[in-house]
């Protein structure tokens, strides 16, 4: 039973096997048609027709043992059950059918006997009619052929009827303006008047209608000449014209005239987006559609078929076409020319938008011509010409940055007091640029907008973005930052003298921030929102990080000339104006060596807010307590030998010249290292540098000499923690001692306890 009550589409093998008893049951095959098989005659077949119970069980009997007849009646059992299941499902699942079936065969019965009695009607209905009809035909049969006379008559005389009131009928429409239906009339009667022109009436009527076709034919003639006519009634007049059989080269070169003269005034106060869409493109086009649909579109039948009209036709609405877009595009062009600012460039881009989409209008209307294309070339020298006008909007913003740079540099806070000054100002600078270079790709990125309608042109998905937007703006402008930056690296005199030292410092590291990351940054984000491919050569990353990082060094190097060169100024200003051999003995350090201390000092706090500290070399624990003798330990050696004899000058200054031979060289102008104490130590090394030279070239006396050796041993007390190794500082102090002693008339030095007594009350 719970096999009988499953449904029977949840088990499609369930299915399968009731059609297969059904379809047995029925003696059909699997095609649906009856078997055709031999009935089986063996008894012993339980599912043949002939079988025999008691033969059956009588052989069971003689062949099985009893296990087997055993296992035999189960496995009866089972069939017989699974059979009754099966005979319970078929019940089940056909029994509203049934039922549906049964109400069905009852209604049938019912319904055709209704039908049977109302054909019976129908078929008595029909008898009659055929009867009424033949009694009719049988009376009228004697009579049909004289109405079919009457009517011809009455035909022929409706018709005469007509011609006869035809001029006056073609009267009165050329006095109510119906030109229309004036022409319509005579062309119906047109035919028939030629045919009978031999007969005196009807050529009189004829000869009136032509007079007055001629009337009408000048009225339509003098509407194209007024002008004032709107493109409907001259695309009714020329259709009129032609149907009164006018030259349709005459009137193709009439109409093109009056639309031209429309359309140029149109011209005349051209203003871009309204008149020039709206109303000179979408007069263009009805006057496109008129032009084919009087002259190319329509259909060609008699002598106008031979003459070849369209081709005709339409070669003279290229040309025209052609002379009016040329000085449409001229008058379009020189608008957008004027169209010098940058703020809002969405509305640029809307009204070129419109322009192009105008423009396609006219390619359904004339395939083949070359206007739209004329139209997207002007697009796209707008938009080249947009990227020109933002990149100069973008240098002009940097050089009135960096105008706003200077102004701050220069201020009072941070003469004093405004360290951190020169930090923030980078930042903003660079975010300042980086920002503003932003905006400005928003606003590029309108022209590739995916609801503008050239956006999907092959320039504007390719060339636009690689060598436009990429190229022609974003790396043109980092190179104009490299290039405009290394100007300010020029000789003294020129540009680069009066350019502040700091600014040299803040544009250097401005470049080298952006060899380091903002160049990679602006030109990833461009390739994305972009969708730049590269299929034509651009410049890579690495090259703009080269000429960025060129730039840097340039302007670092050139900081650190102008810093030393200013030190070295206030130390060769001191030492030529002071009288060397005449000096008082000395008490106290002078107040330029205290100006360079505090100078350097000043350096070394604005490039540390710039720049990292860098690589010192270990220093020695008295480095501040280092001591200058009037000679070099050779110098001395042989100065004050007791085997002094006159020839010991020449001899110290050989030995002099070949300790320098064997002591490491120092460059003064090596380029300088990104941090802070390359920095310091290239300016030192410029400022002692121009001391030594300076000292050389003097003569002092015995306090003079003392007093350079105040000095250098001031400096050596606070100059040694700016450089990166000190023995240089060591080395040019000593070396400046040296030179003094060696011009000195009388070189007595002062005992060093002295000294330190002195700087340190200094």
């Amino acid at each position: 039973m719970s096999s009988a009550t499953t449904p029977p589409d949840s088990d499609p093998s369930g299915r399968r096997r009731v059609h297969s008893m059904l379809k047995l049951y029925y003696g059909l095959n699997e095609e649906g048609t009856a078997a055709e098989q031999a009935e089986s005659l063996d008894p012993c077949d339980i599912n043949g027709p002939h079988f025999d119970p008691e033969v059956y069980l009588n052989k069971l009997r003689k062949e099985c043992s009893l296990g087997e007849l055993m296992d035999h009646e189960s496995c009866m059992v089972k069939q017989i059950r699974s059979l009754d299941s099966d005979m319970q499902t078929l019940v089940y699942e056909n029994y509203n059918k049934f039922i549906s079936a049964t109400d069905t065969i009852r209604k049938m019965k019912n319904d055709f006997k209704k039908m049977e009695d109302e054909m019976d009607c129908l078929s008595a209905n029909m008898a009659a009619i055929t009867e009424f009809s033949a009694r009719i035909s049988g009376t009228l049969q004697d009579q049909h052929a004289q109405i079919t006379k009457l009517s011809g008559v009455h035909t022929l005389l409706r018709k005469l009827q007509f011609l006869f009131e035809l001029p006056a009928r073609l009267n009165k429409c050329l006095e109510l303006q119906a030109y229309a239906q004036a022409v319509s009339a005579h062309r119906r009667a047109r035919c028939v008047l030629q045919q009978y022109s031999h007969m005196p009436s009807f050529r009189g009527i004829q000869d009136d209608c032509h007079v007055i076709m001629e009337q009408l034919a000048q009225q339509l003639r003098q509407k194209f000449r007024d002008g004032g006519s709107s493109a409907k009634d001259l695309s009714e007049c020329v259709e009129l014209l032609l149907q009164l059989d006018e030259p349709a080269e005459e009137l193709c070169d009439k109409f093109l005239s009056h639309a031209q003269s429309r359309l140029e005034a149109d011209l005349q106060g051209l203003e871009f987006i309204d008149r020039g869409c709206n109303e000179f493109v979408s007069s263009l086009c009805l006057v496109i559609a008129s032009y084919q649909e009087l002259f190319i579109n329509r259909p060609q039948e008699g002598e106008l078929a031979s003459k070849n009209i369209p081709e005709m036709a339409n070669g003279k609405l290229h040309v025209f076409v052609d002379t009016l877009a040329a000085r449409y595009f001229s008058l379009v062009e020189r608008r957008i020319q004027e169209e010098k600012g940058v703020g809002d460039n969405s509305l640029l881009v809307r009204a070129l938008d419109r322009f192009h989409r105008r423009l396609q209008a006219i390619t359904k209307l004339l395939p083949g011509s070359a206007v739209p294309s004329h139209g997207t070339e002007i697009v796209v020298r707008a938009a080249r010409e947009r990227i020109k006008q933002y990149l100069s909007a973008l240098q002009t913003f940097y050089h009135d940055s960096l105008t706003d740079v200077r102004q701050a540099l220069a201020a009072p806070r941070l003469a004093v007091g405004g360290a951190s000054a020169s930090g923030e100002l980078l930042t903003s600078l660079s975010n300042f640029i980086l920002n503003q270079l932003k905006s400005v790709l928003a606003s590029v990125h309108l022209f590739t907008a995916k609801d503008i309608t050239f956006s999907n042109k092959p320039y504007f998905k390719g060339e636009f973005c690689s060598q436009g937007v990429r190229e022609g703006l974003v790396v043109s402008f980092i190179k104009f930052i490299c290039q405009s930056s290394r100007q300010y690296c020029e000789s003294a005199g020129d540009r680069g003298g009066s350019t502040p030292p700091a600014l040299l410092l803040l544009l250097s590291r401005l470049c080298l921030d952006y060899e380091t990351s903002t160049i990679s940054y602006i030109l990833t984000l461009t390739d994305e929102q972009f969708l730049v491919q590269h299929h034509t050569p651009v410049t890579p990353v690495t090259a703009l990080c080269a000429e960025a990082r060129e730039a840097a060094q340039k302007l670092l190097n050139h900081y650190v000339k102008v810093q030393g060169l200013i030190i070295s100024q206030m130390l060769r200003k001191s030492v030529e104006t002071r009288d060397w051999v005449n000096t008082i003995e000395p008490r106290n350090v002078r107040a330029v060596m205290k100006r360079v201390v505090e100078d350097t000092t000043s350096i070394d706090v604005q490039v540390g807010l710039l720049y990292e500290e860098g690589v010192r070399k270990a220093h020695s624990s008295d480095s501040s307590k280092r001591t200058f003798s009037v000679y070099s330990s050779s110098r001395q050696q042989i100065r004050y030998a007791p085997s002094y004899t006159p020839s010991a000058p020449m001899d110290t200054n050989l030995l002099s010249n070949i300790h320098k031979l064997f002591s490491e060289r120092i460059d003064i102008f090596s380029p300088v290292e990104f941090n802070k104490v390359s920095v310091l130590t290239g300016i030192i090394k410029i400022s002692l540098k121009t001391f030594l030279e300076c000292v050389r070239l003097r003569t002092f006396g015995r306090y003079g000499l003392q007093q350079i050796q105040v000095d250098c041993h001031y400096l050596q007390m606070y100059l040694w923690r700016f450089v990166s190794d000190e023995n240089l500082v060591h080395f040019l102090l000593d070396e400046i001692v040296g030179s003094a002693a060696h011009r000195c008339l009388d070189p007595s030095p002062m005992e060093q306890s002295v000294i330190e007594v002195i700087c340190e009350r200094g």
